[in-house]
């Protein structure tokens, strides 16, 4: 069996509070990543404003996980469960990118909630749009909304038990 702190290694975990500065800081450069596409500003502290993170510590319909590899932190996964479940944010550090570490990490995650799924993306973010047409595990429809938002939706079947 792999160690989780083997250089390869790729653990995905429910955040909890204790990784809440964490969070906030991989938070921070997705932002930044994103603000080629969306037109973020920082606000005078030099740092994005994301007013939905305190909800991800209380609200039951969302769920915050963390994606590790060899032990370090290698980005995160922000989730809205319903119907239907929502990619809220997704985000994996660049280093990592092109590993596959972003495709099994979206896979695993997709499957901890089985049913209806949504994902939109940009128009403006084509390697997003890439990537999640590649990770969806399963067939997908997708449509581009007029207000420039591609979405691809889909359902994960539970588990098969035997």
């Amino acid at each position: 069996m792999t160690s989780p702190d083997a250089p390869n290694s790729l653990v995905i975990a429910r955040a909890v509070e204790a990784d809440h500065e964490l969070l906030a800081r991989l938070l921070q450069l997705n932002l930044y990543d994103f603000s080629d596409h969306a037109g973020y500003d920082v606000d005078e502290r030099g740092e994005f404003h994301y007013a939905w993170l305190e909800e991800y510590w209380r609200a039951s319909d969302r769920h915050a996980f963390l994606i590790r590899v060899g032990g370090h932190p290698a980005g995160f996964a922000l989730v809205r469960s319903g119907n239907p479940s929502r990619m809220a944010e997704f985000f994996v550090l660049r280093k990592h990118r092109r590993t596959g570490v972003g495709t099994q990490a979206a896979r695993t995650i997709l499957e901890a909630f089985p049913g209806p799924w949504s994902i939109t993306q940009l128009a403006t973010n084509t390697p997003a749009t890439r990537f999640w047409r590649r990770a969806i595990p399963v067939h997908f429809d997708e449509v581009v909304h007029p207000d420039g938002h591609i979405e691809q939706t889909f359902t994960i079947a539970p588990p098969v038990r035997a």
